[in-house]
């Protein structure tokens, strides 16, 4: 299955990238250039999606990039994750 949310990144002052998920609380990415920080945001989301899936929990409503209030500065990414379901990955 496959599941799209969006993540605001920022580059910092000492020029690495930051980004964190809206939608998915306290779920993080950084890296040295954006394609990495993009990469580990999407690593860190594959981790909250299915940690949140095995424990029965419901995921949250994915906000619209264009509603997402930016600061100077900010760009929004949507992350693709897909998660293979299997026989039994909910026992």
């Amino acid at each position: 299955m496959k599941f799209i949310y969006p993540a605001v990144f920022r580059k910092t002052e000492e020029g690495t990238y930051k980004g964190y998920f809206p939608d998915l609380e306290s779920c993080y990415g950084e890296g040295d250039t954006l394609d990495e920080a993009i990469e580990n945001a999407n690593a860190a989301a594959f981790d909250w999606i299915s940690l949140e899936l095995d424990e029965g929990g419901q995921l949250p409503e994915i906000s619209e990039p264009d509603d997402i209030e930016l600061q100077e500065g900010e760009i929004v990414r949507n992350i693709s994750v897909n998660i293979r379901f299997y026989e039994g990955w909910d026992e």
